[in-house]
């Protein structure tokens, strides 16, 4: 994972958070005398939104990791429930790389390694580019490289 990662996650929590907090904001403007409750909940979802915003984003690094033998991927990623998943290489059936606007803003990447599972893709999240990269080619030669039918 790329240290950049910690401000990806920040970014995104913090979009998340102002599009709850923000409408709420000007209901709360402006109603002449607003109910308790809705002073109340404001306050919560600025509390809510501050605290994950902060806690968040480094707990997900310290958590996520990945790793590429000859014969599988593996990650480990999550923060208040975490996932660990194997693809074999012999169940690969695509790679992909994909970088949203934030993404791109950092200069990160995902990669997601498609097999067979009903468990769906795998995904490694916050990669420098060029990690992503060759991360992409040494997976794509090595599943070009193993025997099987990736099912």
């Amino acid at each position: 994972m790329s240290p950049k990662s910690v401000l990806l996650w920040t970014m995104q929590a913090a979009v998340f958070w102002l599009v709850l907090f923000v409408p709420q904001l000007i209901v709360f403007l402006l109603v002449d005398e607003p109910p308790t409750w809705e002073l109340a909940l404001l306050v919560a979802t600025l509390v809510i939104g501050l605290v994950h915003t902060a806690v968040e984003p480094s707990w997900r690094y310290r958590v996520h990791r990945w790793e590429t033998t000859p014969d599988a991927v593996y990650t480990l990623s999550g923060w208040l429930s975490q996932e660990w998943r194997v693809a074999p290489v012999s169940r690969i059936q695509t790679v992909d790389t994909k970088r949203g606007p934030f993404q791109q803003l950092l200069g990160l990447s995902t990669v997601t390694v498609t097999t067979a599972s009903a468990a769906g893709p795998v995904e490694i999240e916050g990669l420098d580019q060029e990690v992503a990269r060759r991360l992409v080619e040494e997976l794509t030669s090595t599943t070009q490289a193993t025997p099987g039918d990736a099912t």
